[in-house]
């Protein structure tokens, strides 16, 4: 038995299977071998662009020297003399730490001996060295004076293949076992020594570095889109702030010639460093646009940047861009392709698929990049790349393999049977076996009143007319609820909702259906007025419940149904409404959980049933629905002069033989109030001639007993279910000459 079932599933999700490890398996090889790298270094890039600029970092304060500076200085590099000067004029602003990110390894008189004093006096300046030689650079010592008092730190900064830099170092490994701390990171240790706060290895990780507030995650080879990456010393992923702008920027000339407010530097981090084009200390980064030219960022700035990451972790909490672990990103490549497989699977059967399934596809990516880009801000690198091709390979997958297969038996089948019931003979290995399996399902039944004798005055060419239009409009409104149409029963209609394909909502599906449909009756009438065809009305019931839903019949001939009280229960709950109305079960009501809009309720003991049942009338459903029917019965009129009737009551379909007097003291088209001797009971069916008109003798008015009165026992409201032309037109003078006598 429970082989069974598995074997069943794995058949109805087939496509799904087929796909989604053929195609997570590919997604993933390519990850590894880095063919993806670039396009998700690319895709990040695209996140820090399109990422809200974020506050201007108060704290640090860039000196930019650009080529007016450099057309200003009687020689450059500049003289000892004229650096001394310009690091004095920033002392007296008492920053806490100033960086010097120009190359000093050489004396460059007159004032050498001007430079060292002012080195020697500044214990938080500190100057670079460049650690490692590359292609077109080779390692730089640091200002021998600044080395001997450990006031210096390493400016190297790790380049990508595309020439780009994304990330920063913390520390770097030097020979002989030595490590010194990267030039941001020291100026960093500066500011924040006022804070009281200095490193200390994290609890959770001794590894990590920790300072006050933040924790910096160690880069690993294969973090976010990186593949085998060098990943030496303390590296770290640059959150950038951003351009040169989110910082307080002066020029060199500004600060020589004083025109700087007397206290913009005090307890800040001070950079020097050259912005200028000719000084080629410039470096493409996530902000160098592929479509904006070949916009670079001064090292000063990605420094300026570097601390301010170290400053607003430690203080502020900011985040750290990490990524997941390797056993996380493969599932979420894997849930991205099982995304993209379900989806066109579930879709596989839909009549606007070619239509819908591009659509929902542009959708699902749309959410992928906009979650990888909400988890971008919360500090989270989650590839986009591995995992839209995953969703996308998936469902070109799953869509190959369904135009591939089952072609031959839709052509076949789908001429005689419904799409749904196409779909079940093909997802089930068994579907065209004969039986059935017990399922609870929701059943509606709907029926024109009066057609039969509305039908008898009508040509047979009428007929069929307006049952095509009526009959094909409530089709279109059935298969928008995803209704099942197991037969058309001249006018009257089977509708089954949770067979052959079973959805928790099938009972709210239903009755919003049934509202629908009623809805829908405007639009048919209309039709109708256009071309001199009588109006119609509907009414319907629905039951919910337990039946045997499957292939009924013998192996020559079989027809896809549902068998069982349930389905006789409801088909007696739709003979008890009127037109326009819709009834449902208790059952129904016990099983849809929405909000619904009920009218009458009352108490009915169908031919077959034990026990009484409750039946209600829906007026409206809420929820995601939000439809409610009219009341359109019209005002009432009592009439001066009440109208002589003479009826029988209908047992079925059959008069019952003996006519009774009676007479109509209130009137609208629809409803109308009854004075009889005769005792009548509530939902007796009625056949009416109205006494003195130019009705002939074989015209009738049907109506339903509704209610009884309290006052008077003779006294009942009776509802029209079928009314000819002729007695229509005499029903609305007389409400209209009655309301003219009352007004």
């Amino acid at each position: 038995m429970m082989w069974s079932k598995i074997k069943s599933q794995i058949w109805q999700w087939r496509g799904v299977l087929f796909a989604v490890p053929s195609v997570t398996a590919l997604v993933i090889g390519l990850r590894l071998m880095g063919w993806l790298q670039l396009l998700e270094l690319v895709t990040l890039d695209h996140f820090f662009q399109m990422r809200l600029s974020e506050p201007v970092d108060s704290r640090i304060v860039i000196v930019e020297i650009n080529e007016a500076d450099i057309r200003q200085q009687t020689q450059w590099p500049m003289t000892d003399a004229a650096l001394a000067s310009v690091l004095e004029q920033i002392k007296q602003q008492k920053p806490r730490a100033i960086g010097l990110d120009i190359y000093r390894d050489l004396p460059v008189n007159p004032g050498h001996q001007a430079l060292v004093k002012v080195f020697a006096s500044t214990p938080n300046i500190i100057g670079v060295q460049k650690v490692s030689d590359t292609i077109d650079s080779s390692a730089v010592n640091a200002s021998p004076v600044l080395k001997q008092r450990h006031q210096i730190g390493s400016n190297d900064l790790p380049i990508d293949g595309d020439g780009r830099i994304r990330r920063g170092l913390l520390y770097v490994n030097l020979k002989n076992d030595e490590v010194l701390e990267s030039f941001a990171l020291k100026l960093a240790l500066l500011y924040l020594k006022s804070e009281g706060i200095t490193e200390k290895p994290s609890a959770n990780n001794p590894n990590y570095l920790q300072l006050g507030k933040g924790i910096f995650p160690i880069f690993e080879a294969n973090d976010g889109g990186y593949v085998n990456a060098n990943a030496g010393s303390y590296q770290i992923l640059i959150n950038y702030r951003g351009r040169i702008q989110q910082f307080t920027k002066i020029s060199l000339k500004q600060l020589q010639e004083n025109r700087i407010p007397p206290d913009l530097m005090r307890d800040k981090v001070v950079l020097i460093g050259a912005t200028a084009e000719s000084l080629k200390d410039l470096f493409y980064t996530p902000y160098t646009s592929f479509f904006a030219g070949s916009e670079r960022m001064a090292g000063v700035t990605i420094h300026a940047n570097l601390v301010s990451q170290i400053l607003s972790a430690a203080i502020d909490g900011r985040q750290q861009i990490q990524s997941f672990p390797d056993s996380l990103e493969y599932l979420w490549i894997l849930s991205w392709s099982i995304a993209g497989a379900t989806l066109c699977w579930i879709q596989r059967h839909n009549s606007y698929q070619k239509i819908r399934l591009p659509i929902n596809v542009v959708l699902t990516s749309g959410t992928l990049v906009g979650s990888s880009f909400v988890a971008f801000l919360a500090g989270w690198w989650i590839p986009v790349v591995p995992s839209f091709l995953a969703l996308a390979g998936s469902a070109i997958a799953v869509t190959q393999y369904i135009a591939e297969s089952a072609t031959g038996m839709r052509k076949t089948f789908g001429r005689y049977l419904t799409d749904e019931v196409v779909s079940n003979l093909l997802e089930n290995p068994a579907g065209l076996k004969i039986g059935g399996d017990r399922r609870k399902v929701t059943l509606l039944f709907s029926d024109l009143r009066g057609f039969s004798a509305m039908s008898e005055q009508l040509s047979p060419e009428q007929v069929v007319t307006i049952l095509n239009f009526y009959l094909g409009t409530m089709t279109e409104v059935i298969n928008q609820y995803k209704g099942t149409i197991n037969e058309f029963m001249g006018d009257g209609i089977f509708v089954i909702f949770g067979a052959p394909i079973h959805r928790p909502d099938d009972s709210e599906r239903a009755i919003a259906c049934a509202v629908a449909m009623q809805l829908a009756m405007q639009q048919v009438n209309e039709h109708n007025k256009k071309i001199n065809l009588p109006i119609l009305e509907m009414g319907i019931g629905i039951n919910t419940g337990e039946v045997v839903a499957g292939n009924i019949g013998s192996q020559k001939r079989a027809q896809y149904t549902v068998i069982g009280s349930h389905v006789n229960l409801a088909s007696r709950v739709e003979t008890y409404t009127v037109g326009g109305q819709v009834l449902i079960s208790e059952n129904t009501l016990q099983d849809a959980h929405i909000k619904l809009h009920i009218g009458s309720q009352m108490q009915i003991q169908p031919k077959g049933i034990r026990k009484p049942i409750n039946i209600y009338e829906v007026c409206g459903v809420g929820g995601q629905y939000n439809l409610f029917l009219p009341n359109d019965d019209g005002e009432m009129v009592t009439l001066t002069q009440p109208v002589l009737v003479e009826y029988v009551v209908l047992q079925g379909k059959q008069a019952s033989g003996t006519a009774f007097e009676g007479e109509l003291i209130s009137l609208s088209e629809k409803v109308a109030q009854m004075r009889s001797l005769n005792s009548l009971e509530i939902l007796n069916n009625l056949k009416l001639k109205l006494l003195n008109t130019e009705l002939s003798t074989e015209e009738f008015i049907y109506a339903k007993v509704m209610k009884k009165s309290d006052v008077d026992e003779h006294t009942v409201t009776i509802r029209f279910t079928s009314v000819p032309p002729k007695a229509i037109a005499i029903l609305e003078s007389i409400v209209n000459s009655q309301k003219f006598h009352n007004s």
